[in-house]
């Protein structure tokens, strides 16, 4: 069996998680390891590996032949570690290291309980749809990543004033949003950006995109949950020469000329749930759904 290690940091928390990955690894028979190259760079100045691993990254993509993807973080690593995903329909497991660990839902506490699972095929697939981007004139597509697993955004730069965000769905007109920005989010990302500005939260499979406003000034527009097979088109313009696009964890400045078109990536990545888990009690547990001191 085959596994894709990927991290951001090496914090003494994660160096813990990956030294505790190999103590299981070592059970199995025939276990590979290979690791993101930055990540593994990383590793490498704490000095915890005790011997060269193959890498990968931007210019040595993953196939197929990699059986799991393992994610060492909290949310935004596995934000990132869909864009190594892409269409090779390598599962995802998120080992937990942040804090709430909405998607990276196994906790690192129950690590020698879970991981083992994979082995005996013990699991899930949950999978979950992406957000493509596309901007036009084409020079600003020039993102770090190139989909979204939670949201993008447009928003406000350098200005206290609101942007006014004209939008379409397939070319028919919906509304121009007077606000701070303007949240189009998967149901993945329900939970996140889009949750803290008001929307709904969406079971992840539910075939939708939601776009919630930030802060709108037209008091009567509300959080719209649309089918996901739509293309939306924004048009913003603004006081300043620019305004910000952001997919997931990272950020751009483009022109106000800039049209933003957002469409369903052609893949959808797999998040591997285990028995005990389901997205009914992450709510649960994590956003204290339905909790009351007098129950």
């Amino acid at each position: 069996m085959k596994f894709a290690i990927y991290g951001q940091t090496a914090k003494p928390i994660v160096q813990n998680i990956v030294r505790r990955l190999f103590n299981l690894f070592q059970k199995h028979d025939n276990t590979e390891v290979i690791f993101e190259e930055q990540f593994y760079s990383l590793l490498n100045e704490q000095g915890i590996l005790e011997k060269e691993y193959e890498t990968f990254g931007t210019n040595n993509p993953l196939t197929s032949e990699v059986d799991f993807f393992i994610s060492v973080g909290g949310d935004g690593t596995m934000l990132r570690a869909a864009n190594f995903i892409k269409n090779t329909d390598i599962p995802i497991v998120g080992i937990n290291a942040g804090r709430l660990g909405f998607l990276a839902n196994v906790q690192h506490d129950n690590l020698e309980e879970h991981i083992p699972l994979l082995f005996e095929n013990k699991f899930k697939r949950s999978k979950r749809s992406l957000l493509s981007l596309n901007c036009q004139p084409e020079e600003n597509n020039a993102f770090d990543i190139q989909y979204a697993l939670n949201e993008v955004t447009v928003s406000r730069k350098n200005t206290t004033s609101m942007i006014t965000v004209e939008t379409y769905l397939d070319d028919e007109f919906l509304a121009t949003y007077w606000a701070d920005g303007l949240i189009i989010s998967t149901p993945s990302g329900s939970t996140g950006y889009s949750l803290s500005c008001g929307g709904p939260i969406i079971e992840p499979e539910t075939g939708c995109f939601v776009l919630t406003p930030l802060a709108p000034h037209n008091l009567n527009v509300r959080p719209l949950v649309i089918r996901d097979n739509l293309t939306i088109k924004l048009k913003v313009s603004s006081r300043e020469k620019q305004f910000l696009v952001s997919l997931d964890t990272t950020t751009k400045a483009v022109d106000n000329d800039t049209e933003v078109i957002i469409t369903k990536a052609p893949f959808t990545v797999d998040l591997v749930e285990f028995p005990t888990q389901s997205f009914i009690k992450t709510l649960r547990n994590k956003l204290l759904w339905g909790e009351d001191k007098r129950n």
